[in-house]
């Protein structure tokens, strides 16, 4: 083995463990209870060139793909911070709502340009004894509806 491949196994070891202990964090003990105090989960429609339509139909489908023991974590990291986002709420196909935890378990809130989202999905296994939590996907209403 040469020099090149113990240091890259080294720095794999080195970021592996951290890594795990945030997303830990990021995953309460009582997820389901947080999911529940989230307000609604009507799905995305609308399709084509709309990004916003898009994004909420991928999720969407990567959810439905799941196993029963299997949870989609979804995480937006800004730089500065990174939450699990338990809701996605479009108020217009252009700005999105992203609500959610961050690492220290403080309800967060994201109000960005859906241009802007960029999103990482993890399929992960539930916690035994766990609940799997399913992200809330709420679209605008079609026109002409109340």
């Amino acid at each position: 083995m040469g020099l090149g491949d113990i240091t890259k196994q080294i720095a794999q070891q080195a970021l592996k463990a951290p890594m795990k202990e945030v997303l830990d964090s990021l995953r309460p003990t009582d997820a389901s209870q947080v999911a529940e105090s989230v307000k609604g989960s009507r799905t995305a429609a609308g399709a084509g060139d709309n990004v916003c339509a898009v994004i909420l139909g991928q999720i969407q489908a990567m959810q439905k793909a799941l196993k029963e023991d299997e949870e989609l974590v979804v995480l937006l990291d800004n730089g500065l911070e990174t939450m699990r986002v338990m809701e996605i709420y479009v108020p217009s196909w252009s700005v999105a709502v992203l609500t959610g935890i961050d690492t220290e378990r403080n309800l967060t809130r994201v109000i960005a340009p859906v241009e802007r989202l960029e999103l990482i999905c993890k399929v992960m296994k539930v916690q035994p004894g766990g609940k799997a939590v399913k992200v809330a996907l709420i679209a605008p209403k079609p026109p002409g509806t109340s």
